[in-house]
């Protein structure tokens, strides 16, 4: 790989959670799904209803759980909504065919947002003919496994103009829709119609109290036009249950005669979002210490409203860490946010009080972890591990797989959110030779020798380079899911993005 191609490599990795972040918006934390189990509900609900859609249908960036909220302890609410997606993906990205799986009694559908056409032509848009004909084929699809759909025009973003009214993108979708609706005798919900009239009613500095905020080219924090934080998603929530009963009358007795607030965790997320204190706690092994991990990194892009603890410990396992009273320690920390990385000695070969088995025990800790945390009120979020840099005939090799994927499984299992360092730290090297990945190499680390018993060179640890690197990684991609953190981190120019990366 030329130095050139390098360069593009790393700007793309560095660049690449704004980048998302921008064009797909957040989304929820994956969950697990299992088709067997899919169409099992919650015990004493009468009814079922998901929602189909993109991000500003989700619950973390959309009105989703705001709507939940709004419905009784009768219906179980199943939210499919996915970050990105559009009437094309959806479906291509099996979507579509999960949904139906859960076996809902109503679909409540909504696209349109990352159906837009623009210049950059990108794989999830479509034109409006497309548009239409995916509309009509949901329905159809939908009625046939006995589900009943109900359409929702896209909510409006937020762009208002100097005669201080909102002036919607997405009015031609909106139309198509209730077209559709219309001819195969759809129930409605006219969100856009709606939101529209909310937001002129309140204003632009008012309709700011309800969005998430993301960085704009020169690193400032903005407010995000489409998305929605706790309190955006019950206003609008609210909006598209009450109208939700009056188009379907069947369902009117569902929805809670007074508007749902806010529930603690959601109070504590609009105190960070609107610039309260913030607890950040780091747990993990030497590739999380500040010494020569990616945590140093981390810290250094939060701003000052944030205390970022690093309780990291050097060679230490997910056992050794509570086994040793550093977890109980960490605890005592009361964090708002705890980031947990473990694997590089969960390993065989390090020891029996460090080793620990991928898919029993180390899986049963990270589980202990998130439960943990939760129960002193804090956010859990799992990080899978940083890779090593040691390549076998020019490919890379990936000794850290089965921890990664035993933490992604039980963070999807407990829907949480997982950073998949794992993953985004290998593309990256998978890209490179080994002298350049060997420019990530820290020296002088106490444990090189036990990491790198035949060579002096650590490829485990990172120089002020790779904690840089790594560090900005896990923060651009941390705050795509727990957005309320967004003004918490410090933006970088694209610019200058781009040429630290060189």
């Amino acid at each position: 790989m030329t130095r050139s191609t390098q360069r593009n490599w790393l700007a793309m990795l560095i660049l690449g959670a704004a980048t998302i972040t921008r064009a797909f918006a957040q989304g929820d934390p994956p969950r697990a799904f299992d088709a067997a189990t899919a169409a099992l509900r919650a015990p004493g609900t009468t009814v079922r209803i998901d929602l189909i859609g993109d991000s500003t249908q989700t619950n973390n960036a959309g009105y989703g759980r705001g709507f939940c909220a709004n419905l009784t302890a009768k219906v179980d609410c199943v939210n499919m909504a996915k970050g990105g997606a559009s009437t094309k993906t959806f479906r291509e990205q099996g979507l579509w065919e999960k949904s139906l799986q859960t076996k809902p009694d109503y679909m409540l559908i909504q696209f349109g947002h990352n159906d837009m056409e623009s210049k950059d032509h990108l794989p999830r848009q479509t034109t409006m003919a497309e548009y239409e004909a995916n509309l009509r084929r949901y329905i159809d699809e939908a009625r046939a496994a006995g589900i009943k759909p109900v359409l929702v025009t896209p909510l409006t973003r937020r762009y208002f103009e100097a005669d201080g009214k909102v002036h919607s993108d997405l009015l031609a979708h909106s139309e198509t829709m209730k077209m559709v609706a219309a001819e195969m005798k759809v129930p409605l919900i006219d969100l856009q119609r709606d939101s529209i009239a909310y937001l002129d009613g309140i204003g632009e500095k008012a309709s700011n109290t309800l969005a998430i905020t993301k960085k704009d080219d020169d690193g400032k924090t903005i407010f995000d036009k489409t998305h929605l934080d706790w309190k955006g998603s019950y206003v609008f929530g609210r909006i598209v249950a009450v109208d939700m009963g009056k188009a379907v009358p069947a369902l009117s007795k569902y929805v809670r005669p007074q508007a749902a607030t806010l529930p603690p965790e959601g109070v504590k997320a609009m105190k960070i979002i609107e610039g309260g204190p913030v607890k950040i706690v780091l747990v993990g092994d030497s590739t999380v210490n500040a010494e020569g991990g990616w945590g140093k990194g981390f810290c250094a892009v939060m701003t000052p409203n944030v205390t970022c603890m690093n309780e990291a410990l050097n060679g230490r396992s997910s056992k050794s860490f509570i086994d040793e009273g550093a977890w109980a320690k960490a605890l005592a920390d009361k964090g708002d946010y705890y980031l947990i990385q473990f694997g590089h000695n969960d390993m065989k070969g390090k020891g029996p009080e460090r080793e620990t088995d991928p898919e029993t025990t180390f899986a049963a800790n990270i589980r202990r972890y998130i439960h943990d945390v939760r129960t002193i009120g804090g956010v859990p979020v799992v990080v899978t591990s940083l890779s090593r840099r040691n390549y076998r005939n020019g490919v890379l090799v990936q000794d850290l797989k089965d921890y990664s994927a035993a933490a992604r499984r039980v963070g999807m299992e407990e829907n949480v959110t997982v950073i998949d360092l794992n993953a985004m730290s290998t593309k990256l090297l998978e890209g490179m030779t080994q002298a350049q990945a060997d420019e990530f190499d820290a020296t002088g680390h106490e444990d090189q020798r036990a990491e790198n018993k035949k060579s002096a060179t650590d490829r485990t640890h990172l120089n002020d380079k790779g904690q840089a690197l790594f560090g900005r990684m896990v923060a651009d991609n941390l705050v795509r899911t727990q957005v309320e953190l967004g003004p918490d981190v410090i933006g970088e120019p694209a610019k200058a993005k781009a040429a630290g990366a060189q």
